[in-house]
């Protein structure tokens, strides 16, 4: 028997338990989320199809990353939630309407991200229904659209309740997940991939881009700042244009989250 002495687990870490069981529950249903799709859509394999989105969003990424995006005749998606709009936190700040209309009046396509950036899994289908609308008067007096936006999931975390809301209400929606998207996809919980830190991490990305030129479908690449000194889910300028750059010289078409859903044909069939 070993003599080494048992300590009970101290109360920092007693206090963290209840955060890091959420985040294995998260990670758990949107595993399951992925096995059991709600609809499926098919993405064609023709040909490699890049989008390049941002999630909040910092005004870098206006400022930088759209510029980029544009510098090279192309345009990216921005998810906006009204809640933050204008906030101001360490290493960033949040745009506000006049940055929204901007982004609209050069191009760019305005996502939703909810109005108080909430995971979805805490907030009940009443709450979420009226969350939505708030979000969507609030980009609707920016960029007034006909149709249904696209939806990027808050922390990219994903609800089985709350499927059939979204799925009624956005035409797809976005996750995370770390995979490229090809023939059938769900479209309410779309695989995309982070350009986040550390800077070594992004310079890696590029494999992503020579995996979908070998084997097409749809690369979601998904950001927030960008700036010399990013937070750790945003990246510096010359790490994001290679991206981009990369993307377009490897032959890759580079479209916003709705074009490129205009292109697939949005070859959908409910469940």
């Amino acid at each position: 028997m070993s003599s080494a002495a048992t300590f009970p687990p101290s109360p920092k870490r007693l206090s963290r338990l209840p955060t890091l069981i959420d985040r294995f529950a998260g990670r758990l249903e949107n595993r399951l989320l992925r096995v059991a799709p709600w609809q499926v859509m098919q993405v064609p394999t023709d040909e490699p199809i890049v989008s390049f989105s941002f999630d909040d969003v910092p005004a870098s990424a206006l400022e930088v990353g759209a510029s980029i995006l544009e510098a090279d005749g192309v345009r990216g998606t921005f998810y906006i939630s009204g809640g933050l709009q204008g906030r101001i936190e360490p290493g960033r700040t949040l745009i506000d309407q006049t940055g929204c209309r901007e982004l609209a009046a050069r191009g760019h396509e305005i996502g939703c991200h909810s109005h108080a950036h909430r995971d979805l899994r805490h907030v009940d289908g009443d709450a979420l229904v009226a969350d939505l609308a708030r979000n969507a008067r609030y980009l609707d007096a920016i960029d007034p659209k006909p149709g249904r936006r696209n939806f990027a999931y808050p922390y990219n975390s994903g609800s089985f309740g709350k499927r059939a809301i979204l799925a009624n209400t956005f035409r797809s929606c976005r996750a995370g997940g770390e995979g490229i998207n090809r023939g059938p996809t769900d479209p309410t919980f779309l695989r995309a991939v982070e350009i986040r830190q550390p800077q070594q991490h992004v310079l890696g990305l590029a494999r992503w881009i020579d995996a979908l030129v070998a084997d097409p479908g749809w690369l979601i690449f998904f950001t927030h700042d960008i700036s010399p000194r990013p937070t750790p889910h945003g990246c510096t300028a010359p790490g994001f244009r290679l991206l981009v750059g990369y993307a377009l010289a490897r032959g890759c078409r580079v479209l916003t989250v709705d074009a490129a859903l205009d292109r697939m044909g949005l070859r959908e069939q409910a469940k």
